[in-house]
């Protein structure tokens, strides 16, 4: 059964197009995902589905009677109303009954009370107000007589989700759902979508979330819609199959195309109608030779300021507004270069606050924070990026600089720059506040890395970019050599990029686990003697968490002696190494006879030994070093 049908739909803004002549429907049951660059007006294309703005050209076709809901990315709501209040606005049929049914018990109308009652008994209504409290205690939104005004923007958004959640409608528009909500919200979003018989159409750059709600997923690639049947995983493998199956066939084009290019050539003024329909022939095959088919990818590449040693050191940090409620107290650490780490809590646990204080953006309530002197930070935070009303985009890249270098000693100019960031030339002299919230992220990601970081500090970096943008960014982040530190919602994002986390558990303290969130998530299941998803990898009581909120204890520093056996121990150990390796190249050559194969035999095993004794040594005296 067909539920929506969209017939050669285009939008324009301005003189740029979004979309043109699209064309897709959506079957009852399915759970799809659209996926397309930023600035490509999917936004746009929510809103015109849910019959919010029009096409400039085309039909959108719902089924008579379907009820469709639209998640927005600023939801309007009467500041004056009730969380309650607001989540049972609305027209659907329950809606109506409750509402009738309230206004019943108040007027004291006996039949208008009856009626209600009734209503509300045959579409079994009765649980809902308790249901909407479960969903609205789900996603942290614990105070229900209070006023829509004094909710923060996150709260806002989560409020919009749950009236969405309970809007009893067919088919459900998701833009960006997992936006403001924490890990636990998103699992327990993720669960409540994947077991219910709802319709959706969602768009996301969760991959998590995504890989394991949708079972379709639209593409818009270069103004043409593609259709995947099945889950993100799917979709890369058929996308990257599709891609190789077109530079298959303009290959042979374009081979094609240079040996009737050469008969075009040699062709008399006097044309045979066989000859005409060859030439005709000749174009066709021309605009394909032509095509072009690698996608404007992102191209991160950023020069990074030397680091020292000493890069972050946090001693007896603790941070509080009112000398009461604490965030955090007495953590202790030291960053090291190329640490990478991971930052989750519960919305409200403080976690940019504690950012903020390692920066020293702001001070700590107590404690102290060290920087390195050769620290450069690119701060990358939640607030967005920061321009002047009616600057130009390259206006405020040359803010910053007018050429920049990159790996290698090469510079650039700023709309070089720009170029590699996609934005193309035309684009350099739009006014910043007309950029989509996406373009607006990746223009302020470039302004951050044009400073040159060796500590860059990501808070909530994957908020309103596009799933391919994020691709991009993840590869640049691994490669990246100085020290990085992440708040993020994204599970694929933190499992792809940090060696350990940060768990602020919202009551004083600071954990520290030794992996990734996927093995911290199974760690959880473990402790509480459910049945983990790897494993091969945890076990109950493997995984030690340390604690960094222990009382702070000075380090005792290296002696004179101690120094020069760790400068030491590193040339030795590397020269085990290479010892190590010519007695595993001379016991695998089979020239050795038996003597010397005895003693070649004894002797890695004491210099695998002697490395294992050494490189304890050092990690010891590294510690105080």
């Amino acid at each position: 059964m067909n539920y929506l049908s969209v017939e050669v739909i285009s939008k324009r803004f301005g003189e740029r197009t979004l979309f043109e002549n699209l064309n897709f429907g959506i079957e009852k049951g399915k759970k799809v995902a659209l996926i397309a660059p930023n600035g490509t007006g999917k936004t746009s294309l929510m809103r015109i589905l849910a019959l919010h703005e029009p096409p400039d050209s085309g039909l959108v076709v719902y089924r008579n009677g379907i009820r469709v809901a639209l998640l927005e990315q600023e939801p309007d709501f009467n500041l004056e109303s009730s969380v309650l209040e607001t989540v049972f606005e609305g027209e659907s049929p329950i809606l109506n009954a409750i509402r009738d049914y309230e206004l019943s018990l108040e007027s004291q109308d006996p039949d208008a009370m009856q009626e209600a009652f009734e209503r509300i008994d045959q579409l079994q209504a009765w649980d809902y107000e308790t249901k909407a409290r479960q969903i609205l205690e789900r996603l942290k939104i614990s105070n229900f007589h209070q006023k829509v005004a004094s909710l923060s923007g996150g709260q806002k958004r989560r409020l919009a989700l749950a009236k969405l959640l309970l809007a009893d409608a067919e088919l459900l528009l998701l833009d960006e759902p997992t936006n403001h909500l924490d890990i636990d919200m998103i699992e327990w979003l993720e669960k409540y979508l994947s077991a219910s018989n709802i319709t959706l159409l969602m768009i996301t750059h969760d991959r998590y979330f995504l890989d394991r709600v949708c079972n379709e997923i639209l593409e818009l690639d270069q103004n043409t819609l593609f259709t995947y049947k099945g889950n993100y995983a799917y979709f890369l493998e058929k996308r990257n199959e599709r891609y190789q199956s077109m530079a298959s066939s303009i290959s042979k084009a374009q081979n094609l195309y240079t040996k009737e290019l050469d008969w075009m050539r040699r062709q008399p003024k006097a044309r045979t109608t066989k000859s005409q329909a060859r030439i005709d022939s000749f174009h066709q095959l021309s605009e394909k030779a032509h095509t072009r088919i690698a996608e404007r990818q992102l191209l991160l590449a950023a020069s990074m300021a030397r680091l020292g040693n000493k890069v972050i050191e946090a001693h007896n940090l603790g941070m509080t507004f009112d000398n009461q409620n604490w965030l955090f107290r007495k953590f202790n650490y030291k960053f090291i270069p190329g640490e990478r780490v991971g930052i989750i809590g519960v919305n409200g646990a403080g976690k940019s606050t504690f950012i903020k204080c390692l920066t020293k953006e702001i001070a700590a309530a107590e404690g102290r924070v060290e920087h390195g002197e050769t620290v450069v930070f690119g701060y990358y935070g939640q607030e967005g990026l920061q321009f002047k009303q009616g600057q130009r985009v390259i206006e405020l890249v040359q803010e910053i600089a007018e050429n920049f270098e990159l790996p290698g000693g090469k510079s650039i100019g700023a709309a070089q720059m720009l170029e590699r960031f996609l934005f193309p030339r035309h684009a350099h002299y739009t006014q910043v506040e007309k950029l989509s919230g996406g373009e607006k992220r990746r223009l302020y990601l470039l302004t951050v890395l044009l400073k040159s970081p060796n500590v860059l500090i990501l808070d909530e970096p994957t908020n309103d970019l596009d799933i391919l943008t994020l691709n991009v960014l993840e590869e640049y982040l691994q490669s990246f050599a100085g020290c990085l530190i992440v708040i993020s919602h994204d599970r694929f994002f933190l499992d792809k990029l940090v060696d350990h986390l940060f768990i602020l558990e919202g009551n004083t303290n600071i954990k520290d686990f030794p992996g990734n969130y996927s093995l911290y998530r199974d760690y959880l299941l473990v402790q509480d003697n459910k049945e983990p998803e790897n494993k091969a990898e945890v076990k109950k009581g493997d995984v030690q968490i340390k604690s960094n909120n222990a009382e702070h204890k000075e380090k005792i520093k290296l002696s004179y002696n101690e120094k020069r056996e760790f400068e030491q121990l590193e040339n030795e150990i590397a020269q085990l190494e290479s010892e190590k390796e010519l007695l595993q190249e001379k016991l695998n050559s089979g020239n050795l006879n038996h003597e010397d194969l005895l003693n070649a035999g004894k002797r890695i095993a004491l210099v695998i030994d002697l490395i294992d004794e050494k490189e304890l040594r050092w990690l010891e005296l590294s510690e105080r070093a």
